[in-house]
């Protein structure tokens, strides 16, 4: 089946509000299997609302419609779709009666302009939204399905799981089975490149690169006639992939790196530190996501300035003096001292310059050095990032949690 995708409203194309939600449900569908080749944004117009629907209708057999279910004039989307079908719009008492309890819980008043969101097209499947007061709803007639869903992701990503996904997979023969391998430290060409044949050669599972922010995916994809199937499809790939990509794995499915990381110092009992200058604890910030990181993380301490690096750290003040603050033995020195200060077993460091000032010849914008302590035993890594201050600080936070992830491999049995 093929899908394609109508957001709607007049905010999106001025760029008022970002369109996550077009992203999240191409990503759902092909995970199911459905081909999306068009995505539109129209604005909130009957006329130009018309015009895409008829458009869509012609190269797809499912339009899902995202926005436009309020209860305000300009909230079209309903409105039109029952139209394009020849449908009427009929009141929903019980609906209503939902709407209304919704507004009680808040303790606010029921505008009669909501009445609006109880209406909808004869035969239509109705979806429920336990998140807002703007049902969705499904036509489904002679081989074309008009799925409309409310605007707000807190409001149309449940109502899609929980009642789109089932509808649809009625329609789908089989399993659509997908595995992400995550990788980390390598651009999406040259992963690409390590693993061509089986992107261009292969044909049940697929096999697909994406780059993603500061990192870069390959998704495998399998059709079987069942889940068990696909799976056993996937892993020959899944495994070979590895073989191929090796140390730049991280994860799979919905790891992130420092989730990852996380693991490996709690299942291991590491205790860790962190001393930042250039990234500012964003190290330790991407720590902390993980839940119960507590266990093992000790204290981050951000050293801007050589004075708290003397002071907080006991970095040599002849060695600031003679290399820098921004040096391999700058960030060795700072990687003992807090993993001493705070009596961890790990400590990590973080040092550079992240402009768009403050550079040179010797030591360009982007120059960061990370140290990592680990039972006294210390290493340095050098890199040159590019992009703004910004963009530099967020790399190397992630090629630090990296380089930690990359040599706790060696230390885990």
């Amino acid at each position: 089946m093929i899908a394609e995708i109508l957001s709607v409203g007049t905010e999106l194309l001025l760029g008022d509000t970002l369109n996550t939600n077009a992203q999240y449900l191409s990503k759902r569908l092909a995970d199911l299997g459905i081909f999306v080749y068009f995505q539109t944004v129209v604005g909130d117009n009957s006329e130009r609302l018309k015009k895409a629907y008829d458009i869509a209708f012609k190269r797809a057999d499912i339009v899902i419609t995202t926005g436009g279910l309020g209860p305000t004039k300009d909230d079209l989307t309903k409105e039109i779709g029952a139209e394009y079908f020849g449908k009427k719009l009929i009141l929903h008492e019980d609906l209503l009666e939902e709407i209304k309890g919704y507004f009680k819980k808040l303790n606010r008043d029921f505008a009669k302009s909501n009445e609006k969101q109880a209406y909808f097209p004869q035969g239509a499947v109705i979806l429920p939204n336990e998140n807002g007061t703007a049902p969705g709803c499904i036509i489904d007639e002679k081989g074309k399905m008009l799925i409309m869903l409310p605007g707000p992701p807190f409001e149309m990503i449940p109502m899609f799981e929980n009642y789109v996904v089932p509808y649809i997979k009625k329609y789908i023969d089989g399993a659509i089975v997908s595995k992400v391998i995550r990788t980390f430290g390598i651009g999406e060409s040259h992963m690409a490149e390590k693993v061509s044949d089986l992107i261009e050669n292969m044909t049940n599972p697929t096999v697909a690169p994406y780059a993603k922010q500061n990192e870069a995916i390959l998704r495998i994809t399998a059709r079987a006639k069942d889940e068990f199937e696909a799976k056993k499809l996937i892993e020959p790939i899944a495994q070979e992939i590895k073989k191929r990509l090796g140390d730049y794995i991280y994860g799979e499915d919905e790891d992130t790196l420092e989730n990852v990381v996380g693991k490996m110092l709690i299942d291991n009992n590491l205790t860790i530190s962190t001393a930042e200058s250039c990234t500012g604890g964003l190290v330790a910030a991407k720590l902390i996501n993980y839940p119960g990181i507590s266990k093992v993380f000790i204290e981050g301490a951000v050293t801007y300035s050589n004075e708290a690096k003397i002071s907080r750290l006991k970095v040599k003040k002849e060695t600031l003096e003679k290399h820098g603050a921004v040096s391999s033995q700058v960030a060795a020195e700072m990687a003992l001292g807090i993993a001493k200060a705070s009596n961890t077993r790990i400590g990590i460091s973080t040092t550079g310059i992240a402009g768009p000032g403050g550079g040179s010849d010797e030591k360009p914008v982007g120059l960061v050095y990370i140290g990592l302590s680990i039972d006294g035993n210390v290493k340095t890594i050098k890199y040159n990032f590019s992009g703004d201050r910004q963009k530099i600080r967020e790399r190397a936070a992630m090629y630090a949690i990296d380089f930690l992830r990359r040599e706790l491999k060696n230390i885990i049995k």
